[in-house]
């Protein structure tokens, strides 16, 4: 009897401090976002970003000038004590300019993950939920959206709906609807048929609530990392928009628009490009960086390994 009190006790408390050690553990998403964090390339990239954005917020305490006052006699200036990026063709300051334009790139990228996430990730559970007929039908529609060059695609929308970054957001957000729609699908065709979401149907739990807060939480892990993706490619398809003028508009600054107009002036002013250039670098670098952080924070393998 002895012996089986002890042996009982003994695996009475291993089953509480299991169920202690499951109570403090970390949810696995917080635990995702903490390994990137202490990822040299999640915190450089978490570090660009957030510089970026809050130098975008509070753009009009820090500017030096504003974006659009031209200073007269004091075109083409180099970096000097008063204009400490130098001044462009107008006599505008490039340090202001530089960090007004940082607002456009990231307003896009914002609603891009926004509406082309939301759309691309909600068709891709529909799709892969239902199957059958609902899943054909969209990806029939994947496969035409995917015809199109994403570049393209924003010329014949920008052409109906006319220049503007509003109008670039809803290009490159339907741009990348079926990407995110085609991973999304992948990843319920994985998990439908897993026992959670059994169990929830025979709960009696309806369509939506199984997909929305059942199976969406088990598989937004790579949706998370694509939409890091996505961001990048915002950036890059604002710049480029901006820079063949279908973009932001004058005299609202972009950095796509400021790198088109020092095209003129690179062999005497080089500053002109170097300015928006090296920020529009440093941001796609610390979005690609972030998104590998995040890679390697929610790959499964890495964790179990220990990394």
């Amino acid at each position: 009897m002895a012996v089986g009190s002890a042996s009982g006790i003994v695996a009475g408390r291993a089953v509480v401090a299991e169920a202690a050690a499951l109570k403090h553990s970390p949810h696995p998403l917080n635990a995702a976002f903490e390994r990137t964090w202490r990822n040299p390339l999640g915190f450089f990239g978490l570090l660009i970003l957030g510089v970026l954005v809050l130098a975008a917020i509070a753009a009009p305490l820090i500017s030096p000038y504003d974006p659009i006052v031209q200073h007269q006699g004091k075109e083409l200036l180099g970096p000097n004590s008063q204009f400490w990026l130098g001044t462009d063709e107008l006599g505008r300051d490039l340090l202001s300019r530089v960090i007004y334009g940082a607002r456009p790139s990231l307003v896009v990228a914002l609603m891009v993950v926004v509406i082309g996430g939301g759309l691309g990730i909600v068709a891709g559970l529909v799709a892969g939920y239902f199957g059958g007929l609902v899943n054909a039908v969209l990806m029939r529609l994947f496969d035409a959206m995917f015809a199109f060059p994403p570049i393209l695609l924003g010329f014949v929308i920008i052409a109906a709906l006319g220049p503007g970054t509003t109008q670039v957001a809803y290009a490159i957000a339907l741009a990348v609807v079926p990407t995110l729609g085609r991973v999304a699908r992948s990843l319920v065709l994985k998990e439908r048929h897993r026992d959670y979401v059994l169990a929830a149907r025979c709960t009696g739990a309806g369509s939506a609530r199984v997909m929305f807060l059942h199976v969406l939480p088990n598989a937004v892990s790579p949706m998370i990392v694509n939409l890091a993706l996505i961001m990048g490619f915002s950036v890059l398809a604002e710049a480029s928009l901006a820079f063949l003028g279908l973009g932001t508009q004058p005299p609202t600054p972009s950095w796509g628009a400021m790198l088109n107009d020092s095209r003129a002036y690179l062999r005497n002013d080089p500053w002109m490009a170097i300015c928006p250039g090296v920020v529009l670098a440093l941001l796609l670098l610390g979005l690609n960086y972030l998104a590998d952080a995040l890679r390697e924070a929610f790959d499964p393998r890495r964790v179990n390994a220990g990394f």
